[in-house]
Formats: structure tokens, C-alpha cells, sequence
């Protein structure tokens, strides 16, 4: 059954990838992403398939990592029986609460080990919630998108924001194969989801002269990279939405690129999408 779970998560993963691309890329994709999609499901055995298209019809997030015993999108605790099961993989187990289908994390997958918010602080708003200055690079010595997700992740883990920074390039280099996240205006967002622990964090790192992204030979020179704990994956949809509508204005690119250190970066990142993310 693991091999069916494997596939379950990559049906996932496809279908989250169709929906971003649906939110924010130019549908030129979309055909090729339905015929992936069709297949993946075609290959599933009668019960799993079953079930996929039940919880499909109400949610495309329709598979939950387990993360310390709890299904990590509803936060419900299971029972040890069942954790013990889930970890062994030979049954597909659901969440008794939101009914996801659960699986067992990789015990050295990437997790957030940001400082949870201390309670009496401000509340956060707009892009603040999801980053800070410290995520901020305003000159990426990068050439291709590989390097630069490595400069992004590796500022994540020295800010202590995420764990091994390494298998969050390979994995979102895995993501790029699937699909490139370059979505024109110079822009890319690469992102991992499945990220549990905290919530979505963003880092942004400019090029001024920019750098060939993708095979296709799309230039780009902001790179707004992401890790995203499977729950907010829709949240995640709006976000990048609100990104690419705010920076496919030129004055609010020019604004990044002025840009000669990290601090002028966030204040400039943070005036320009003041209104569009909330």
C-alpha cells in the first residue's frame, strides 16, 4: 500500500500545481497537467481510488502528513493504535475528524522550527506575517534557479526559520521538474510544500541582472521562494495570486531593484504590497 499512498501524494501534489498554475500562470499548461493528472488517477487500485474522488469532490487537499501522532491539517490527535498503523504504511488511515487520508512524514524531511509568537505581542499583518528582513536578499550571486533556492534556503535555516536547508533545494528542484514555477514579468516561485511545524514562511531574493530560470529560457529576477505546511496550500493560492498581480506593475519591480541592502529590500517589499496582501 505504500506504493499507492506515494502515488496519492504525487496525484496531490499534480492537482495543488494545476490550481496555481490556474490562479496565476496563463493556462498554457493546463491540458498537459489534466492528461498527468487522468493517468496518476488511473493507476490507483479500486479502493484508494474510491476514496480520492470523495474527498476530492469536497477538497483537493485530500492527503495530511502525520506530525508528532496528529493529522497535520486539522491538528486532530490519533489514537496510538492508529499512529502505529500509519507508520507501517499497509492500510490507507483517514483522519477521524476531517476524514484526509494520512501519511507517514520522512523522519529527515524539512520541518519550521521558527519561535512560535509570544502571547501580548503585536499582531502581525500583511507580508510581515510570513517574512522578515532576515529572509531578505537583495543582490543573488545565482545564475541559475537551482543556486538560488539553495541562497534562500540557507538564509531560512541561518535565521532559523526552517530545518535542513539541503533537502528544501532538492525538493523544490523535484517541483521545477514537474512544472516550471517561472510565471513571466521575471518572476519565479518555487516552493516545498508539506513543510509542517509553523506556518507558511517566504524568502525573496532579487537579481538585478537576472538569471535563465528554466529550460524554456524564461529570465527572471525575483525569486519569491516559499515552504508551505500542507494545510494553508490554498492560502498559499491567494498569496502567490496577490504577488504576481502586485509585481507584474514595472514601478513595483523597480522599486525591489533599487533596493542595496536587505533592510531597504523588506521596507520596499513590504510598501508595495501593502494593499494587495492582508
Amino acid at each position: 500500500m505504500k506504493s499507492q499512498i506515494n502515488l496519492l501524494n504525487q496525484l496531490q501534489e499534480l492537482v495543488l500545481t494545476r490550481d496555481e498554475h490556474n490562479h496565476a500562470g496563463d493556462g498554457s499548461h493546463m491540458d498537459a497537467l489534466d492528461k498527468s493528472i487522468d493517468a496518476l488517477v488511473e493507476q490507483l487500485e479500486p479502493q484508494p481510488k474510491a476514496l480520492y474522488q470523495r474527498l476530492y469532490k469536497k477538497d483537493h487537499v485530500v492527503m495530511a502528513p502525520m506530525v508528532n501522532g496528529c493529522c497535520a491539517v486539522c491538528g486532530m490527535r490519533l489514537p496510538i493504535a492508529q499512529v502505529q498503523q500509519v507508520r507501517l504504511a499497509k492500510t490507507i488511515q483517514t483522519c477521524s475528524s476531517c476524514g484526509r487520508m494520512i501519511f507517514n512524514e520522512e523522519e529527515d524531511a524539512p520541518h519550521s522550527i521558527a519561535e512560535k509568537p509570544v502571547r501580548g505581542e503585536p499582531r502581525k499583518t500583511g507580508i510581515s506575517r510570513f517574512s522578515a528582513e532576515e529572509l531578505m536578499i537583495c543582490e543573488l550571486k545565482a545564475e541559475k534557479a537551482e543556486d538560488a533556492v539553495a541562497e534562500l534556503a540557507k538564509a531560512m535555516a541561518v535565521g532559523k526559520f526552517v530545518s535542513n536547508p539541503e533537502a528544501l533545494v532538492q525538493a523544490a528542484m523535484e517541483r521545477e521538474s514537474v512544472l516550471s514555477t517561472a510565471m513571466g514579468d521575471t518572476l519565479a516561485f518555487p516552493h516545498v510544500r508539506g513543510v509542517e511545524g509553523g506556518g507558511l514562511t517566504l524568502a525573496l531574493g532579487v537579481s538585478k541582472k537576472g538569471f535563465v530560470w528554466d529550460s524554456a529560457g524564461e529570465t527572471v529576477k525575483f525569486v519569491f521562494f516559499s515552504v508551505i505546511p500542507v494545510a494553508v496550500s490554498a492560502f498559499y493560492l491567494r498569496l502567490m495570486a496577490g504577488l504576481t498581480e502586485t509585481f507584474s506593475k514595472k514601478d513595483n519591480r523597480d522599486a525591489l531593484l533599487a533596493a542595496t541592502s536587505p533592510a531597504e529590500l523588506w521596507k520596499a517589499f513590504m510598501k508595495t504590497t501593502r494593499y494587495s496582501i492582508r
